[in-house]
């Protein structure tokens, strides 16, 4: 099987923070929540505030936006064309993505790439809130070992070298820069 990153990756730029900015120019709601999200967000770049934590009060903007389930639909009717060229003719039936996306945002493009095992953070949908670990670095791995346990991974790709410790599983890993693969 072949592993795959997904934002930056098979994707052109961060779903997470793409969806945000979406979100902010079609569900107009969400600019009541601009200042809190500003604080958090210089309370992260100071690092008095995890990434976790950060992450799961910037995703606090899903309690405004209404049919969260809608929004992810349009966002990615427009969206889904950022995925990079070089993936599909590599897409294998048992490609595997990995990611630290939100499980709910990046399942509907993985679906429609016929990627059918992806995992995600778990984020509920409705709330923001995480229902575990964020899935970063090492967590990939143990989710990776928990869903898959004894196989190994052909191929990984991933854009970022945080992803180390799954790349290390990988008989070839593989470094995603723009739609350029260099060997890990």
């Amino acid at each position: 099987m072949n592993v795959y990153d997904f934002d930056n990756t098979i994707l052109r730029g961060d779903s997470t923070a793409r969806f945000f900015a979406w979100c902010l120019r079609h569900r107009p709601g969400m600019w009541r929540d601009i200042p809190a999200q500003t604080v958090n967000g210089l309370l992260f770049l100071l690092r008095l505030r995890k990434k976790q934590a950060f992450k799961q009060r910037m995703l606090h903007f899903l309690t405004l936006i209404g049919d969260v389930d809608a929004a992810v639909d349009a966002f990615w009717k427009v969206n889904f064309t950022r995925v990079k060229a070089w993936y599909p003719p590599r897409h294998r039936d048992d490609d595997v993505v990995i990611s630290a996306s939100p499980e709910f945002l990046i399942r509907p493009a993985c679906q429609r790439l016929g990627i059918r095992c992806v995992i995600g953070s778990p984020v509920d949908k409705h709330t923001g809130l995480f229902l575990g670990p964020n899935c970063h670095g090492p967590e990939k791995v143990s989710r990776f070992r928990a869903r898959f346990p004894g196989e190994r991974i052909d191929e990984f790709y991933s854009d970022s070298r945080s992803d180390d410790p799954l790349a290390k599983l990988a008989r070839k890993a593989w470094l995603v820069k723009g739609e350029r693969l260099e060997a890990w």
